[in-house]
């Protein structure tokens, strides 16, 4: 009992030994601030401590017809969403890749060139292709729009007319004849057709276009694997998978008439530039 009344008092003296400092430091404050108070000379005025703001602001230009710069920023921020779908819709990229994919499969290869190879040739051989129409965009409207000699809506329409332009030169007419009677549009002259007509019409025409290339492919490679699997049952070779016995010879054919150039070729002069 005596042990642990001990312990009781070590601990209440503890206990008090902490408080006081504080105790002390809290009654020594207002005295502190009373004695500055009275110190300061009677006319001084308290400063309020002001919070502090963030004022971010997005007033418009001060070019009439001009939009603000908010709208300004939407509208970049959209272009940067769907720039791949007007990579690929509104360029030659569709027709490129699609061919360059029917190459692949009737050789027999269906992973050799890989998919990143037939995509990045794609792009290289679209940015070639639409070289002329990109310049053209640059020059009537980047370049204009930078220097501050147009405004925004009229630097959309200039950079939308070379690639308006591209897109009609591959369409074919009764495309464009299919998409006036969906949207119910009257007699149309070609130069304000509506670019949601020009768009569809140009993606459909692009694939007929491809599959019809795709077609014209698979004719040679279809020939060979007739040839060889003739040969195969004549020799009574049945348990021989042809195709792996008419690979090579596809191969072999592709790499004598250079297949790659003649693909290549074939796809550039396609495009009526």
């Amino acid at each position: 009992m005596k042990i642990l009344l001990q312990l009781r008092v070590l601990m209440l003296a503890l206990s008090l030994a902490f408080l006081m400092p504080v105790v002390s430091a809290q009654t020594a404050a207002p005295a502190a601030s009373v004695a500055m108070s009275a110190s300061a000379p009677a006319t001084a005025t308290t400063v309020q401590a002001q919070p502090m703001r963030l004022n971010i602001g997005l007033e418009g230009t001060s070019k009439p017809g001009d939009v603000s710069v908010a709208i300004q920023l939407v509208i970049v921020m959209t272009l940067l969403t769907l720039a791949p779908s007007m990579v690929i819709l509104m360029t030659s990229f569709t027709r490129i890749v699609i061919v360059l994919g029917f190459v692949r499969t009737a050789m027999g290869v269906p992973s050799v060139p890989s998919n990143q190879i037939i995509v990045g040739l794609s792009l290289f051989l679209t940015f070639f292709i639409m070289g002329p129409v990109f310049e053209k965009v640059n020059t009537d409207a980047l370049q204009p729009y930078i220097n501050g000699q147009m405004t925004s809506a009229q630097a959309l329409d200039k950079a939308s007319g070379p690639v308006r332009d591209f897109m009609l030169h591959q369409t074919r007419t009764r495309d464009l004849e299919f998409f006036l009677e969906l949207g119910r549009f009257g007699p149309t002259p070609v130069a304000d057709l509506p670019m949601r007509v020009v768009v569809p019409a140009f993606v459909i025409s692009e694939l007929q276009t491809a599959f019809q290339m795709g077609f014209l492919l698979f004719l040679p490679f279809l020939v060979i694997d007739f040839l060889v699997s003739s040969v195969l049952m004549a020799l009574g070779m049945m348990m021989m998978p042809p195709t792996v016995v008419a690979l090579p010879f596809k191969l072999l054919l592709f790499v004598l008439v250079d297949g790659w150039h003649l693909v290549v070729k074939s796809l550039v002069q396609s495009f009526h530039l």
